[in-house]
């Protein structure tokens, strides 16, 4: 086995690893979401959710569609490389339920 450190793989790690990012992909892997929905969905001040989606969309995981209505309506979705990482949220989702117990948390499921 390759004991180095890929340097793709680690990029990979801290993109997911930074603080509220699994949250937010988990919530838009329910469609796409205005910011207040998420901002309601998602235990994250709007500043800092604000910060994210836009480290997101620079990254292209998180697109960002802008319509000229009144008000502007701006609404985030996955792009296709973010729907990529559907497997890998799911697979987490599914390993915190077989190993995180209710106590460990402030809340059920």
């Amino acid at each position: 086995m390759d004991t180095n450190l890929c340097p793709r793989f680690e990029k990979a790690m801290g993109l997911i690893s930074t603080r509220w990012v699994g949250l937010i992909l988990f919530d838009l892997l329910k469609g796409t979401k205005r910011f207040s929905e998420m901002e309601a969905d998602l235990p994250i001040s709007g500043r800092l959710l604000s910060d994210r989606l836009k480290m997101l969309e620079k990254e292209g995981i998180v697109t960002r569609d802008v319509y000229s209505e009144f008000p502007v309506r701006i609404e985030y979705s996955l792009s296709e490389k973010g729907k990529a990482l559907a497997p890998v949220i799911k697979e987490i989702q599914k390993w915190a339920e077989e190993h995180i117990s209710d106590d460990e948390t402030s809340e059920e499921c």
